[in-house]
């Protein structure tokens, strides 16, 4: 953990922050059938996180599919959090530029194309929303090997019906969550991305009985059957991506 990472996590409380106050990038490395988990690993946990560290950046999160995944993706998910859209690209040229992340990487930097350690790399950017304007994570919960978290993906089929699903977690589901178990990290709506327009939220569970438990509660939340009755919100969600999740053992979130 980076020793920044507890004055991270209490920015919140020392200020009101607004939506769109944090950005954060969802980078997928899709390792395809010939990809090298091993490799990725070496440079993320050697290379790129530390660089980002240096760099400015807190905490770096980095994760794979949990075994009660049902997804089959072979993937290793990073979690990066900015303070603006300036930062992305001032940090990545600061990361080139870095004589000891050119080092660290180097075997990852000389694959060639018949060799790649992944199929490619998805990224999209999100901006932070007023329900929950800047990411956490509490120094317990990171300290919990059993942890469990997971990603969700809401697609809507218009801008209109996307603004919409961002109104209905602005004005009531985060408090649901909280009273059921299901413990947002970040809850963003996408900037730019290869499945726009949506809205992209992060949660995080004890274990994956905990995690199961919270949606159960969720679901026959009293709250939740009202809000989700309200014929404001009517189809505001056309697909799902679901992901249950697993820390990498040098993750920061």
């Amino acid at each position: 953990m980076p020793p920044a990472l507890a004055q991270t996590t209490s920015n919140a409380a020392d200020q009101e922050p607004a939506a769109g106050s944090q950005y954060y990038e969802i980078r997928t490395y899709d390792l395809g059938p010939k990809g090298d988990a091993a490799e990725v690993d070496k440079y993320l946990k050697q290379a790129l996180v530390p660089a980002l560290n240096r760099h400015g950046i807190d905490a770096v999160g980095v994760f794979a599919p949990n075994e009660s995944d049902d997804t089959g993706a072979e993937v290793i998910v990073v979690v990066i959090p900015y303070e603006s859209l300036d930062q992305i690209a001032s940090i990545r040229d600061a990361v080139s530029a870095d004589a000891q992340y050119t080092s660290a990487a180097k075997d990852y930097l000389d694959c060639k194309p018949k060799n790649a350690p992944y199929r490619r790399i998805r990224s999209e950017v999100l901006s932070s929303m007023a329900c929950w304007p800047r990411w956490k994570v509490d120094a317990e919960t990171l300290q919990n090997d059993d942890r469990v978290y997971e990603l969700r993906l809401y697609e809507s089929a218009n801008e209109r019906l996307g603004d919409l699903k961002v109104e209905m977690f602005n004005k009531g589901e985060v408090p649901i969550f909280l009273d059921s178990g299901v413990i947002p990290v970040f809850i963003g709506q996408c900037v730019v991305g290869p499945q726009m327009p949506n809205l992209t939220y992060l949660t995080v569970y004890p274990n994956e009985q905990a995690r199961q438990a919270a949606w159960k509660a969720f679901r026959v939340h009293p709250d939740w059957k009202v809000l989700s009755k309200n014929p404001r919100f009517a189809g505001t969600v056309s697909h799902i991506d679901k992901f249950v999740l697993s820390p990498k053992p040098y993750s920061q979130m």
